[in-house]
């Protein structure tokens, strides 16, 4: 398949096992698969994202390139604890 979806990948791992699963995920993503991620690690999953999506009480509140969101002080408040 050329697109992979997830739910949640990292959840109830350790660091360890989190970090093992996104660099697997670096690798896909170089190797040309499509993937949607639905993820509450807004940090990994917004550095991996080429768009992301926001999601506030189920609606779509920000959207744009997952780095672009990253930096986005609205971002950082709601999900980063910024």
């Amino acid at each position: 398949p050329r697109l992979i979806m997830l739910d949640e990948p990292s959840l109830g791992l350790s660091p360890k096992f989190v970090t093992l699963i996104f660099d697997k995920l670096v690798e896909m993503k170089r190797a040309g698969f499509t993937l949607m991620v639905v993820e509450q690690n807004a940090t990994r999953a917004l550095a991996l994202a080429d768009r992301g999506y926001v999601l506030e009480l189920g609606r779509n509140r920000l959207e744009g390139p997952g780095p672009g969101l990253l930096a986005d002080p609205e971002v950082k408040r709601l999900y980063l604890g910024g």
